[in-house]
């Protein structure tokens, strides 16, 4: 068997991903030769441009294809978010690898970190980054940070951030991660792929060959991860049908899970902005079956329009739904159609940890001022680990998702025997306190409960958002539900309080927080 020679760039992260390709390799018993191509995309590194306002695609890719078209080499490894989507004639993707953390990871120095405030970067912080995608997600979420273009590789990157030429600056967690680089001179913010939107096919590598080259293609279709590859093959679907390339403000992040029958569902995440400084249609699909999946992803955001949206929660200027879709053209008014009144706490119990379904629950435990001691915190959703980061506290546990049975079993599994306080609203459901394992361990504190104000509104609204039960009974206590309008329910809970009053159909987002309902507001205006 002859020997395999493999192209690659010469940056670190570059050579790592070639020596991690030769291992592979050779643990198949081939003999293999790395060679060193310079790219374009090496060469712009020198410039002080960033890669919105350069022309064309395939800044690190083209000149390692062009070696394999002329047989200089047999395989080029590419990090596979850096290759254009459609292969040059004569080459295919012969493999991809498994994926490692596809995150993105804000680096921060440690005298501009604020726990505060969101992703803890202080308030009009400089952050480098030459991405037209990480520019508009940041910019969404923290419209008061000001953008600095930064090139160079990833060691480079990082010493530009140690000589305070920023205050931040975004990796991939990849790349750091196989570098091994030693970060404990900064902070280390990992951001949730569901929330900021990796590019299509982070962390994973492509191995690109000769359409002809037989021998290797089934070699790597031994290493090929299949379930990586069919995700994959999802994103970057996406992000041709877009026609566009790493210039192009889009983030497609999949994740795989199995339903009751063992059947995978895709469950896919979109940031899309038309330019990186407006803001992203921040959307949430799923499916079971993957054929036309990404053209009616693209579909579903590109046909969208504007629509009139109540929801019932009373809104503040900075709150991130409201601000999100007037942006988009959206009309949004909001008022909560029950009212809180404060519990007084008389005998605080001394417990391990204190776990917080909502951000009421956080606001009307901390007004009271409570002599807590040394405890832990768990919470529901990134809305209310904000409100409690607000009260000066950072939650050790965070269940994300809907699915609270689910979150309340992964809580007892992390706080085992301990003693658990939850602050609650009185009367509210006790879901996440049924799956501790001791059930004297969990210990319900009524702060506060509701009352009904139902008032009548206008038949305009095409959008209504529920935020609770109380508010589903509230709202049909005095309105009637038209056909032309659509839900969207926060929650099991409230989902079953519409469907108990014949609303069916409805939207549930993934998350509890406003970005959760953002989404569902944009999958139900795409419908």
């Amino acid at each position: 068997m002859k020997k395999i020679i493999i192209g690659t760039r010469g940056s670190d992260l570059a050579l790592w991903q070639a020596n991690y390709t030769k291992e592979l390799l050779e643990e198949k018993g081939r003999e293999v030769e790395i060679k060193i191509i310079e790219t374009d995309g090496d060469r712009t590194q020198q410039w002080n441009t960033s890669f919105d306002k350069l022309e064309g695609k395939g800044f690190f890719t083209k000149e390692l294809e062009e070696a394999l078209l002329k047989n200089e080499i047999d395989l080029a490894v590419h990090s596979h978010k850096d290759l254009p989507t459609e292969n040059p004639e004569g080459l295919i993707i012969a493999g991809v690898s498994k994926r490692v953390d596809p995150s993105e990871l804000l680096l921060i120095r440690k005298e501009a970190v604020d726990d505060s405030k969101l992703f803890s970067l202080k308030e009009k912080a400089q952050v480098g980054t030459s991405s037209a995608r990480r520019k508009s997600q940041l910019l969404a979420f923290r419209s008061d940070v000001e953008l600095k273009d930064l090139r160079g590789n990833v060691p480079t990157r990082i010493n530009k951030l140690r000589n305070g030429d920023y205050d931040a600056i975004m990796l991939a967690v990849a790349g750091t991660e196989r570098l091994e680089l030693d970060l404990s001179e900064f902070h280390c913010e990992i951001l949730d792929p569901k929330v900021f939107v990796p590019a299509p096919a982070q962390g994973v590598l492509a191995w690109q060959i000769r359409e002809t080259d037989d021998d290797l293609f089934d070699l790597f279709g031994d290493i090929t991860d299949i379930d990586v590859q069919t995700r994959i093959r999802i994103e970057r679907s996406v992000l041709n049908l877009f026609d566009g390339g790493c210039q192009l403000p889009l983030g497609v992040y999949v994740e795989t899970e199995f339903d009751d029958n063992d059947r995978p569902v895709f469950k896919t995440f979109v940031s899309y902005a038309k330019s990186w400084n407006t803001q992203p249609y921040q959307m949430y699909f799923e499916t079971g079956n993957t054929e036309d999946f990404a053209e009616n992803i693209v579909t579903g955001i590109t046909s969208l329009q504007a629509k009139k949206v109540f929801i019932t929660k009373n809104l503040k200027e900075n709150d991130y739904l409201s601000s999100a879709l007037k942006k988009l053209n959206f009309t949004i008014e909001g008022k909560s159609l029950i009212e809180f009144k404060e519990i007084k706490i008389k005998v605080l119990p001394v417990t391990d940890w204190i776990f917080f379904s909502s951000k009421h629950a956080v606001k009307y435990f901390f007004s009271q001022k409570p002599n807590i001691g040394k405890v832990k915190f768990g919470c529901i959703g990134a809305s209310t680990s904000a409100e409690l980061r607000a009260n000066g506290h950072r939650a050790d546990f965070i269940g994300q998702g809907t699915d609270t049975k689910l979150i309340g079993k992964q809580f007892a599994a992390k706080v085992g025997s301990s003693k658990v306080l939850f602050p609650i609203a009185k009367d509210s459901m006790r879901t996440i306190q049924w799956q501790m394992p001791k059930k004297d361990n969990a210990i319900d504190l009524n702060i506060y409960f509701t009352i009904k104000h139902s008032v009548v509104l206008d038949d305009s609204y095409e959008i209504i958002v529920f935020t609770s039960p109380s508010n589903v009974e509230a709202y049909f206590e005095k309105n009637k539900w038209l056909p032309n309008q659509k839900a969207v329910a926060m929650g099991d809970a409230t989902a079953k309080a519409l469907i108990k009053l014949k609303v069916k159909e409805h939207k549930k987002p993934v998350s509890f927080d406003d970005l959760g309902l953002f989404q569902a507001v944009l999958g139900a205006a795409a419908n």
